[in-house]
């Protein structure tokens, strides 16, 4: 056995020489249109940072990415306007984006099981129509779903920003790929095989599979709740129910008589943007264990 292996690699010949380095030259074009782009998507993100700490009058005289002193001081001044308006319009967000967001995952997620591991008449007719709901603007909706909730009633409520955002045809189409893929059909049977019946195979069996997956779909939907400002703007007029983008946008359009309470806006803006920084390094987690558990899987 063992002659025969050598005469084999000697019949194969020397292999060939690589030289060092050949594979795994970098790519300074790559990289450069990588810094690039990096510049572009921070740079509004360093002038909303110096733009925060400057007051209204060194908000238009100073130059463009000189820091103030004025930080502070705008803070106060923003919790104190309209008795603290922001950190309620701040609330109403989390709230918003954390239920709709979590409900929109679930939905997804007991949707997205159900095509990919269930055989039943419609069922690519239902997956096409999903696929289709993906290239739908959110914006062409925003109207029907106001006269819909204007009928029963819902408007100027909590549940008029809620209930639309709960179906995501983006986030179903993600989780039935993920269902597919992440959930044995072994599995599936064995515990129907041991008697498990078909809601408990999905919560106790599915789910934890489905996971990553759907931490995925919630940060979608989160951070399209989260900067959402069409459908809050034409569902609520009351301002303590308004979520963050309403709220500064009604403040920047006194700033055009008051320029002072630009800075405040400024401001705002870059307070809303870190709970969504802190979302993603913390769930991030999620990604790295799925991607090692592929990685040995493989």
């Amino acid at each position: 056995m063992t002659a025969v292996a050598v005469s084999h690699d000697q019949d194969q010949g020397p292999a060939p020489a690589v030289r060092p380095g050949a594979r795994h030259r970098p790519s300074w074009l790559g990289s450069a249109i990588l810094l690039v782009g990096a510049v572009y998507c921070l740079l509004p993100i360093a002038w909303v940072v110096a733009a925060s700490t400057k007051n209204g009058s060194d908000l238009f005289t100073s130059f463009t990415f000189a820091p103030g002193t004025g930080f502070f001081e705008n803070l106060g001044e923003l919790s104190a306007n309209g008795d603290g308006i922001y950190w309620r319009w701040l609330v109403n967000t989390a709230i918003y984006a954390g239920v709709g967001g979590a409900l929109s995952a679930l939905v997804s997620g007991i949707s997205g099981y159900t095509l990919a591991k269930y055989r039943f008449a419609g069922r690519s007719a239902i997956f096409n129509v999903l696929l289709a709901g993906v290239l739908v603007p959110g914006i062409t909706l925003a109207v029907p779903q106001y006269l819909l909730l204007a009928e029963v009633g819902l408007t100027d409520t909590y549940w008029a920003v809620l209930l639309p955002q709960i179906i995501s045809p983006y986030g179903i189409y993600l989780a039935r790929i993920y269902a597919a893929a992440a959930v044995p059909d072994t599995v599936v049977e064995a515990a129907r095989t041991d008697g498990a019946g078909e809601f408990r195979i999905f919560a106790r069996v599915a789910l934890p599979m489905m996971v990553p997956g759907l931490v995925t779909v919630f940060l979608f939907q989160f951070v399209a709740i989260w900067n959402n400002f069409l459908l809050p703007f034409i569902m609520l007029s009351s301002d303590d129910k308004f979520p963050v983008t309403v709220g500064l946008f009604t403040l920047l359009n006194q700033g055009s008589t008051v320029p002072a309470l630009y800075s405040l806006v400024i401001l705002g803006s870059l307070l809303s943007i870190i709970p969504l920084i802190v979302l993603f390094l913390t769930l991030q987690r999620y990604w790295r264990t799925d991607l090692i558990s592929g990685a040995v899987k493989g």
